[in-house]
């Protein structure tokens, strides 16, 4: 299906700062080949979930979601590189939720078990800013497997939906959330953990640094201030 509408009509600001799902490289991200290419990094199979294992979730989680189009909220990298095929992006607020960073990322993304990396998980809190994208329900069974692919990766994160807010309009997004059975969330980390992590974390996705200089990147170009990423990101950019 060829997405024929434009999926920025209510935000032309965020056109060209987003990756072209079609190039991708989430889009054909799969946990064996990344192993087979880097095989310094088998040591991180017995972290991941099974192919069974994500299909099993995913088809639970989606079981009464495919009659109509799916809206997936965004709060870390899917604001700029969602790798799905979307018909509508729009700005969003997650009551109830915030985006913490918590994830150390120790296995080779954004950091190693000898340099942690820091990205952000969703949390229970007083309200997350991010962005919501809209899937057509003709091609949710295809993109969905590939977001999947992605994001239930391991046990960081787990996949539900919840209240968001588009504007005057509520919905159900699916979004992923914290994982506190997973060795990767450190609910309590400390200030000083999370700079040494932003400053020193880096794997095959890039830098922790970059990460976060992403996120302030996407609210800069929606008009939105966050200030708890942007003092963290001024202070880890001081040495």
């Amino acid at each position: 299906m060829r997405i024929t509408n434009d999926p920025f009509v209510h935000h032309p600001g965020l056109r060209g700062k987003i990756v072209d799902p079609e190039t991708s490289r989430f889009r054909t991200f799969d946990a064996d080949e990344l192993l087979r290419k880097r095989p310094e990094l088998e040591w991180i199979r017995p972290f991941l979930n099974t192919t069974a294992q994500r299909e099993e979730n995913r088809a639970e989680v989606l079981a009464d979601q495919r009659e109509d189009d799916l809206w997936v909220f965004a709060y870390g990298s899917l604001m700029w590189d969602p790798a799905f095929l979307f018909s509508d992006v729009r700005r969003a607020h997650v009551p109830n939720y915030e985006r913490r960073f918590i994830l150390k990322d120790m296995l080779g993304g954004r950091g190693t078990p000898e340099n942690p990396g820091l990205m952000a998980a969703l949390d229970k809190g007083e309200g997350c800013n991010g962005l919501a994208f809209r899937i057509p329900k003709e091609i949710i069974e295809h993109e969905t497997e590939i977001l999947w692919r992605r994001e239930f990766f391991g046990p960081t994160y787990f996949p539900t939906l919840v209240e968001t807010r588009l504007g005057d309009e509520t919905i159900s997004a699916l979004t992923f959330v914290a994982n506190y059975e997973a060795r990767q969330i450190e609910a309590n980390i400390t200030r000083e953990e999370q700079l040494n992590c932003l400053r020193n974390g880096e794997g095959w996705l890039g830098t922790s640094l970059e990460y976060l200089e992403n996120v302030v990147l996407q609210f800069e170009a929606l008009g939105i201030e966050d200030e708890a990423c942007s003092q963290l990101l001024a202070e880890a950019r001081l040495v």
